[in-house]
């Protein structure tokens, strides 16, 4: 596999997880914050969950790149050169 291929392959399969466990963590925050922690709260958690992701992994995919654009630049402003 060229280092290109492996490159994005790592880009993909890391936004997978990254926005599993993002979306999980904070699909649940949410769900308990507006429903509380009564009865059926894991399935309403776990319905938000999987809409939570199903937005969450593409938005992943396009917007990661250009938060390391934007890193790279913040970065380069607040790194002194030598």
């Amino acid at each position: 596999m060229s280092n290109f291929r492996l490159s994005r392959l790592r880009q993909l399969v890391f936004g997978f997880y990254m926005s599993g466990m993002m979306s999980l963590l904070m699909s649940a925050v949410i769900t308990w914050i507006n429903t509380g922690l009564g009865s059926g709260f894991f399935m309403r958690w776990m319905a938000s969950w999987v809409v939570a992701w199903a937005v969450a992994f593409p938005l992943v995919t396009f917007i990661a790149p250009l938060a390391g654009r934007m890193t790279e630049a913040t970065l380069r402003r607040l790194t002194p050169e030598k």
